[in-house]
């Protein structure tokens, strides 16, 4: 006998929620910062060992593309703090209704962005 049928929960049957994009999106931003920061203090490392190695990235974290990999490393970082705040409120027992739980992370997505481009224009000495 042949059993043709999907596992449970298949993906084509399954709908994503945001409380499940969230949980997926947290884990992976957690093992990006962790790597992040390994490499920041790879960086400060050579620093301190090598003095010259300062003007070849400076440079590069001075093109289009640097640029681009600090704004998402910030974006990261907020976004990962933001979910953890949220889970800190988990944690007392508030935020598990349906509803509750879909608000915050709305705001958890929203918010990252929103805070990321402030974060950007107060780093850029717009904002004071």
């Amino acid at each position: 006998m042949e059993n043709n049928r999907p596992i449970s929960p298949h993906i084509q049957i399954y709908n994503w929620h945001i409380s499940s994009l969230l949980s997926i999106s947290h884990r992976i931003v957690g093992i990006i910062n962790i790597i992040v920061l390994t490499i920041i203090c790879f960086w400060i490392s050579s620093l301190l060992l090598f003095s010259d190695s300062y003007g070849a990235i400076h440079s590069f974290l001075n093109t289009f593309f640097g640029k681009f990999i600090i704004i998402a490393i910030i974006w990261s970082f907020i976004f990962q703090s933001l979910c953890e705040i949220r889970h800190l409120f988990w944690d007392f027992g508030y935020g598990f209704e349906l509803k509750t739980s879909n608000i915050t992370g709305l705001i958890v997505i929203f918010g990252s962005f929103i805070l990321t481009i402030l974060t950007y224009y107060l780093g850029r000495g717009f904002i004071l």
